[in-house]
């Protein structure tokens, strides 16, 4: 079974959901994971997951949303994650790109939802962009024991070490697909059978072969085969180890 586990199907761009879900489906890509961006969201996607068993959600706030933050969404966070099924905390994270809302108000916001987390013994899934030591730093002083996903990671072996010690799996996807990426691959290599899942990021991150068409769940199943070749490995077993891999870290996932 191949999982998306990172994918914004609440977003406008996907016009006919139920169709794209059936295709990906037919190509073998079986379940989804849906995280939020603001607090706005949270409803949509809730409704998602009762509409389609095949996905399910996580509740968070975005670093790279946070100009439309108030601190009221925190209690709203924590009324959300008492009152719906989901698998994780997240999407939340820092985010150094330029341009991106107050990072001191980025940590603020994390913090919170890290400490959320852990009271709720819910997992993360994070955003790291060119932010994973500050993240490895927050996680080792809040002392964050509940692990998670990087989501979309583009670090150093060396960092993947350390959130794998953490806890963690790292999300793998259209990054590794480019032949330039080559110290996304060379981490890729050298990880363990345990240490990563699959993922598109869809409707963004687009795939070797596909730049300027809309990204999708269906792109899981180039990734993979992309994976398959750079680790050696066949597809059959790298669906079966990551399916696992996402079953541990997000132990919800397949109950809700």
């Amino acid at each position: 079974m191949l999982i998306d586990t990172h994918c914004h199907l609440d977003f406008a761009v996907f016009k006919d959901l139920s169709a794209l879900l059936a295709d990906s489906r037919s190509a073998g890509v079986e379940h989804f994971i849906v995280p939020s961006t603001t607090a706005r969201s949270w409803a949509g996607i809730v409704d998602l997951a009762k509409q389609h068993s095949e996905i399910s959600v996580a509740l968070g706030l975005h670093p790279y949303f946070l100009d439309k933050f108030e601190h009221e969404h925190l209690k709203q966070l924590e009324t959300a994650l008492s009152s719906h099924k989901v698998v994780a905390v997240g999407e939340i994270g820092l985010d150094k790109w330029p341009r991106m809302p107050d990072y001191d108000l980025q940590y603020e916001v994390l913090l919170a939802q890290l400490n959320m987390a852990q009271s709720h013994h819910l997992p993360v899934i994070l955003h790291a962009r060119k932010s994973e030591d500050d993240l490895l730093k927050v996680l080792r002083q809040t002392r964050f024991s509940q692990g998670g996903i990087v989501h979309a990671f583009n670090g150093s072996l060396e960092q993947a070490k350390r959130f794998i010690e953490l806890g963690f799996v790292l999300g793998i996807g259209g990054t590794v697909t480019y032949p330039r990426a080559q110290k996304a691959r060379k981490v890729l290599q050298a990880l363990a059978d345990e240490d990563f899942v699959l993922e598109t990021d869809s409707p963004d991150m687009p795939v070797s072969g596909y730049q300027g068409q809309v990204n999708t769940p269906l792109r899981v199943v180039d990734i993979v085969r992309v994976v398959a070749e750079l680790r050696q490995q066949s597809v059959a077993d790298i669906a079966r180890f990551t399916s696992a891999n996402l079953q541990r870290v997000l132990p919800n996932w397949n109950k809700v």
